[in-house]
């Protein structure tokens, strides 16, 4: 599943071809994706001003003033700015018009994406309840070693809760967590403040560095433009169990938590 680096990606991808345009039509060519579409899609959207295209968490939200379209990538999901000449695949589900000529194109051939309405002055219930955002100021070591006091849970799965932090999925935790010397098994209330602020310090720094070199690039996932990522080939531990670890060269170890695969180094990562 594309995470947040990815998101960010194709949100900034998309926004200086999406910000100030007008939207002059909506196709939808199956009335749903994981869950139904709004019919406020097809009667608030049509005719508006796209005032900014926002990311929270992995939702990307386009923003006009009646409301938000919200939309979340899913499993397989690709947006696209493209001639609506551009011939049809077969899982090419929505197209936005814009005043551009052009056409925004959601394509998801599995279908676990979503296109959602979040209405004027209100927050969608799958945004409600959500933590600060890892590249924010709110995150840091301090928050994580307060909101950890007394956890038995292990940190890898404490730092997945999105109730806690925001966007930072089952790769970016991975590597962080090998960055920051920390065992994903450990549990949470036992990681001093020290070690959180080398934790939230590597969380920062691995997702501004999967943005800036365009996400991750994953089976399924494209960015905006058609371009694939390139921070896999610099993966640490992330899928890498039982090859040696590239610090120290022992074997890396393979779990899983929270039924998550989790590799880590069981020398580096205390």
């Amino acid at each position: 599943m594309p995470e947040l680096p990815e998101v960010e990606t194709t949100r900034r991808g998309l926004a200086p071809h999406l910000e100030g345009r007008r939207i002059t039509s909506v196709l939808l060519r199956r009335p749903d994706l994981r869950w139904p579409i709004p019919r406020a899609i097809k009667r608030q959207l049509p005719q508006q001003q796209i005032l900014a295209v926002r990311r929270r968490a992995k939702y990307l939200l386009i923003d006009t003033e009646p409301g938000s379209a919200l939309l979340h990538l899913g499993m397989s999901g690709v947006l696209r700015v493209l001639a609506p000449s551009t011939p049809l695949g077969a899982h090419d589900h929505v197209d936005i018009g814009l005043d551009s000529g052009q056409v925004l194109r959601f394509t998801d051939p599995r279908r676990f994406g979503c296109l959602l309405w979040q209405a004027a002055g209100s927050t969608h219930e799958l945004l409600a309840g959500l933590g600060p955002e890892p590249l924010t100021a709110d995150f840091d070591g301090d928050y994580l070693f307060d909101l950890s006091r007394k956890r038995k849970a292990p940190v890898k799965t404490f730092l997945m809760d999105q109730s806690v932090v925001v966007g930072v999925g089952n790769i970016y935790v991975a590597e962080a967590l090998f960055r920051a010397g920390i065992a994903p098994t450990r549990a949470a209330g036992s990681v001093g403040r020290e070690r959180y602020e080398r934790l939230a310090t590597a969380v920062k720094d691995i997702l501004a560095h999967a943005i800036h070199r365009g996400g991750t690039t994953l089976r399924d996932f494209l960015n905006a433009d058609g371009a694939p990522g390139y921070f896999e080939q610099e993966l640490f531990v992330y899928g890498r169990e039982g090859e040696a670890c590239k610090t120290c060269g022992r074997r890396l170890r393979g779990d899983r938590l929270g039924n998550r695969a989790t590799a880590w180094c069981g020398h580096c990562q205390r």
